[in-house]
């Protein structure tokens, strides 16, 4: 059970990147520990128990809709939906989910509307955007947090976003949402041991290839899903440039722990009514 340090914690509702915001992250980092571990194990390849540890099944499916729009389905079945997308950018699809994370109060990140199945909402930001909810919990076989981030900030500094972590009993995924700085050591210390990476690559209110590059480096996942380019194949080639590219013909990508290469890799998904890559 939790202590009552712990509850405090878990109900603080400081939001500023200030003294305040390091009781933020505190309570993030002590609230993950009671989840599965995937974002807190230490790494069992560099170690020689690759092999040993995982069994070599599918630990997820990631499928892809557009922009920040993803199903990432568990290993035992478990729907999570992220950022759903408004109509008129891509063919809506026909997508239920068992919890649906929103990082972003905007009508291309916050159509939960369209997701089936009455799913569990988790939004990143309170009164859209004044500050940020503290996100913990777990939803069948997977835990899930949120990560305070910034976004927008070529134009407006310190717009609030969220940033969330899937653990999923071995693996780990992280959506970035809108990033558009580099991350500091409290959000590294918060997002863990990363698998997979959902990075947006689109600049502006974002971040660029660029710099999307050196939060990879921070981060250091083994697979690298480009997101928020608006198909652009040269934002991506930017992204990808000296990394192992795999450019799929489909939106979904099977993930295994056991599969997982041992340096970056970029996959790169093409989404239902997207320019088809080359």
């Amino acid at each position: 059970m939790l202590t009552g340090v712990m509850k405090r914690l878990f109900q603080s509702r400081t939001v500023r990147f200030t003294s305040s915001s390091a009781v933020f992250f505190s309570s993030l980092l002590v609230l993950a520990s009671f989840g599965h571990g995937a974002c807190r194990d230490p790494d069992v390849a560099r170690r020689g128990f690759r092999s040993l540890a995982y069994r070599a099944d599918v630990d997820a499916t990631i499928q892809y809709f557009g922009h920040n729009f993803f199903l990432i389905t568990s290993r035992k079945g478990t729907r999570i939906v992220t950022d759903p997308l408004g109509p008129g950018w891509y063919p809506n699809p026909n997508v239920a989910g068992d919890v649906v994370t929103v990082g972003k109060e905007q009508f291309n990140h916050n159509a939960v509307q369209i997701v089936l199945g009455n799913p569990l909402i988790l939004r990143g930001l309170k009164n859209y955007g004044a500050g940020w909810n503290t996100i913990s919990t777990t939803v069948k076989d997977a835990f899930i947090y949120n990560v305070p981030i910034h976004q927008n900030s070529e134009f407006i500094e310190g717009i609030h976003g969220a940033a969330f972590v899937f653990d999923l009993g071995t693996l780990c995924i992280a959506h970035l949402g809108d990033l558009s700085q580099k991350l500091n050591d409290q959000q590294i210390k918060a997002f863990g041991k990363v698998d997979v990476a959902l990075t947006p690559i689109g600049g502006r209110r974002t971040m660029d290839p660029e710099l999307a590059r050196e939060v990879l480096t921070q981060l250091k996942p083994k697979i690298a899903i480009p997101m928020h380019h608006r198909d652009n194949m040269h934002l991506v080639e930017q992204f990808s440039a000296g990394m192992k590219t795999q450019i799929l013909q489909s939106d979904t990508l099977a993930v295994s722990k056991s599969a997982l290469p041992l340096s970056a890799e970029v996959k790169v998904l093409q989404p239902r009514g997207a320019m088809n890559y080359r």
